[in-house]
């Protein structure tokens, strides 16, 4: 096999819509709570603008619209995940970010086949841990970084 993986991978888990969700620690540069967001005129939907976050401004994206998810009010729980993934930084708003996990790398296994194809290409894979089921999120792709042909 021409993939090599870590014995573990360690995990930010958060929620979206009743569902645990996670992305490798080395991509996530912090957690922060929800703040004021500017608007950007003529972006996509899912993009809710920009913060200034420590003198850097940084495009937010909300989680449940980029999935297709129903947007809800945002409560105490809510979080900004900022992201990075080669030169760009992103915030995306989560429901909930609650743990770090340590991964097996043999508890993951690739998207079930009967998912979408649209919800597929966000994935990774899905891990199991304990009785815990994680869905493990392919950052470039939900970052739209990776151009598909169409």
């Amino acid at each position: 096999m021409a993939t090599v993986q870590e014995s573990e991978l360690k995990v930010i888990v958060f929620q979206l819509k009743n569902e645990e969700y996670a992305l490798p620690v080395q991509f996530v540069r912090s957690i922060e709570k929800v703040q004021h967001i500017t608007r950007v005129p003529r972006t996509a939907h899912y993009v809710k603008g920009v913060i200034n976050l420590r003198g850097v401004v940084t495009p937010i994206i909300d989680l449940r619209e980029r999935f297709g998810f129903s947007s809800v009010p945002y409560s105490e729980q809510t979080r900004i995940i900022i992201v990075a993934l080669q030169d760009i930084e992103v915030g995306l708003i989560v429901d909930a970010a609650s743990d770090v996990l340590d991964v097996p790398a043999s508890s993951i296994e690739p998207p079930p086949e009967t998912i979408e194809a649209v919800e597929a290409d966000y994935i990774h894979g899905v891990a199991k841990v304990g009785k815990r089921l994680l869905i493990l999120l392919n950052l470039e792709k939900v970052l739209g970084t990776e151009r598909r042909s169409s």
